[in-house]
């Protein structure tokens, strides 16, 4: 028999049906709802009972949060039903996003509650793409179905389609097998060194790879409970995150930077004194970049809580791995490396000692777990040779981050040309291959994985790159209104040139009141000019919470980029060094549309 989840959790409800699997705090702070193994498969059985004359088709999850998800997500499993995960659109909110992704998984149906499905059907129907989908409200589904019944699947079959954040383009839907599934929670298991005793609590959202696979899913494979709360209980009040890890003994927790950040800038001392985070083992962190600024004022904010350095874990993964690609020993405090920047600047890494003034810190995100294999591409300068040819880098040589294992996905969904770009990757002086094509940007060091940048976010001025989050991180240290990990740095060509633009949200308070323009761009402009070489082309304030986003809290600077150029951002106070030249360049993308619209009509 052909090791999955399925098995697993069948084995839970007939070995430890009463056992726990899930508590849903509605609010962050109160229990409302929880399964036992026993529970969580008759739900889902039911569900897959009623959806298995559809088995193949693609199924939108459209649910709040809570355990109605995850119900409807295993038991599409089940049924042979390809979920696709995403999140329901709030009120007055456009449907651009779920849109593109029913268009492009080709979705049936719609999985939801009855809530949720009151709420947005009559938009749905205003939308010739989406009113040809069926709703199915799962909890109104009654319990005298015929008994389903479970049938076994091969790793090779596709079990959801994971559709990525759409951090660097639009969002494309990564087709992860069984096999891939399977593989992945295993490495995770060991990477983090679960056992049965283990503790979680999850605020992350569950259609995002890392909440659904890491909090929903590792609970089964692993056989411990995990505590969910909603991702919206946490951005409201950090303290309520910390607050579920202290009352539940959560061994196992974390997310992205921006979250660690949150709770030292929201949680006020007097907070702290309820705390008791020494049951904390791994609190791990897997974003872009992974700061070493922000592990150092966690853990110097919270070790009266019992708060251990150690237990930081930066790991590496994406939707395109299923998830984790790399991470550490559990005991071990976070790898950290101070490199010169200007070489890095170069793609060289050159090590320092954080005493100097030319010098960065970088986090290391681990080892290849397992099996797996990365690798660090680069192009080949040799004369004569393709100029896409890649070879494999030695240690502390920057280049694209390659990925080959068994958790690699098969492809994106109906893309084969992308697929064969992304998933098809080979070592022009080993010949070795299949490999993931990560976009990317990293070095090697002794094995150790570090993350640089991706290759569509950098920046090359004069025939430098420069890495977008150094800049913002620049921006948002030179002012206190500045938002943390809240602002976007991208070029504009200009007359030709590469110029930089900053796009920074400031705090609510500072623009109830007059901001003091010259000195916050005097700060910017200084910073920057001092840290980077660099002169401002343009910096625009905007509102609080208007940056563009993704679900895991990446920035999204294309789209921001986008908005600039159109001249929707929701705009604070403005500056640029030109004014005139400033607004060609603010509407340039409507300006080059309008002509295109003209040449059509004269055709």
């Amino acid at each position: 028999m052909n090791m999955n989840l399925l098995n697993i959790l069948t084995y839970r409800a007939q070995h430890q049906s009463n056992k726990q699997a899930y508590i849903f705090l509605k609010d962050g702070e109160t229990e409302s709802v929880s399964l036992t193994y026993g529970q969580l498969n008759k739900q889902a059985s039911l569900i897959a009972s009623y959806l298995q004359h559809r088995q193949g088709e693609r199924a939108l999850l459209l649910y709040p949060p809570g355990l109605e998800f995850i119900t409807a997500f295993l038991g599409c499993l089940y049924a042979g039903i390809i979920a696709v995960p995403v999140y329901p659109p709030r009120r007055n909110q456009k449907l651009y996003r779920l849109l593109s992704i029913a268009n492009d998984a080709q979705a049936t149906v719609a999985l939801t509650t009855t809530l949720i499905q009151s709420d947005i059907e009559k938009r749905w129907s205003e939308e010739p793409d989406l009113a040809q989908l069926k709703f199915i409200a799962t909890d109104t589904i009654e319990s005298n179905l015929k008994e389903f019944v479970f049938s076994e699947v091969k790793p090779d079959n596709l079990a959801f389609l994971q559709y990525t954040s759409g951090s660097t383009g639009t969002p494309k839907g990564v087709m992860i097998t069984h096999g891939n599934l399977q593989h992945n929670l295993s490495l995770i298991y060991k990477c983090f060194e679960h056992t049965a005793n283990s503790k979680g609590v999850i605020w992350l959202p569950p259609y995002h790879d890392m909440g659904l696979i890491g909090g929903v899913l590792q609970p089964i494979y692993g056989g411990f409970p995990v505590v969910l709360m909603p991702a919206i209980a946490f951005l409201q009040k950090p303290i309520r995150w910390l607050k579920v890890i202290s009352r539940y003994r959560a061994t196992t927790s974390g997310g992205p930077n921006f979250a660690y950040d949150l709770c030292v800038n929201k949680i006020k001392p007097e907070q702290l004194e309820s705390l008791d985070l020494s049951s904390w083992e791994v609190a791990f962190t897997v974003s872009e970049p992974v700061r070493a600024q922000t592990l150092e004022r966690f853990a110097h904010t919270f070790a009266n809580c019992g708060f251990r350095s150690t237990a930081f874990y930066p790991c590496y993964g994406m939707a395109e791995t299923t998830l984790i690609v790399s991470g550490g020993l559990k005991a071990q405090a976070p790898v950290v490396r101070c490199v010169k920047e200007s070489e890095l600047l170069e793609n060289r890494i050159v090590l320092t000692s954080e005493s100097k003034v030319d010098s960065r810190k970088i986090v290391g995100c681990g080892r290849s777990c397992l099996d797996q294999k990365i690798a660090i591409a680069k192009h080949c300068c040799k004369q004569n040779v393709n100029p896409e040819t890649l070879i494999e880098c030695s240690d502390r040589q920057v280049g694209e981050i390659w990925v080959k294992g068994e958790s690699v996905a098969g492809g994106y969904w109906k893309k084969p040309e992308l697929t064969q770009q992304t998933f098809h990757g080979y070592l022009s002086n080993t010949g070795e291959g299949p490999f993931l094509r990560t976009g990317d940007l990293g070095f090697l060091q002794d094995g150790e994985l570090f993350v640089t940048g991706r290759i569509k976010d950098v920046m090359i001025f004069r025939g430098l790159n420069h890495y977008p989050q150094d800049i913002e991180l620049t921006v948002q240290n030179s002012h206190q209104v500045l938002r943390t990990d809240c602002g976007a740095s991208f070029s504009v060509e200009v007359k030709g040139e590469e110029r930089l633009v900053i796009v920074q949200e400031v705090e609510r308070s500072s623009y109830l009141r007059k901001l003091d323009i010259i000195e916050l761009i005097g700060n910017i402009s200084e910073a920057v000019s001092r840290h980077h070489g660099l002169q401002i082309f343009a910096v625009v304030l905007v509102k609080t919470g208007s940056i563009p986003k993704t679900s895991s809290g990446k920035i999204q600077r294309y789209a921001c980029k986008d908005s600039f150029l159109k001249g929707s951002l929701d705009v604070v106070e403005d500056w640029s060094e030109n004014p005139c030249q400033k607004i060609k360049v603010r509407h340039l993308q409507s300006d080059v549309e309008s002509l295109l619209e003209k040449v059509q009509a004269s055709k």
